[in-house]
């Protein structure tokens, strides 16, 4: 990286430690938001498979 580039960057936001902290933070958090969704979705496909399985499990033992 040329000396151009990296001033920007070691000035700004990323240039402190609380700064590169802040930017850690925040995409750890986008990390464990996108996490929860997935995983609401996961559970709920969970549920349905569930239900699915059973119906057909009860449909087989009664026909």
């Amino acid at each position: 990286m040329s000396a151009s580039l990296a001033t920007p960057l070691a000035t700004g936001l990323l240039g402190t430690p609380l700064g590169t902290l802040l930017v850690a933070l925040v995409g750890l958090a986008a990390v464990v938001l996108v996490g929860r969704i997935l995983l609401n979705l996961a559970w709920r496909l969970l549920l349905v498979a569930i239900v699915v399985v059973g119906a057909l499990y009860t449909a087989g033992v009664l026909l």
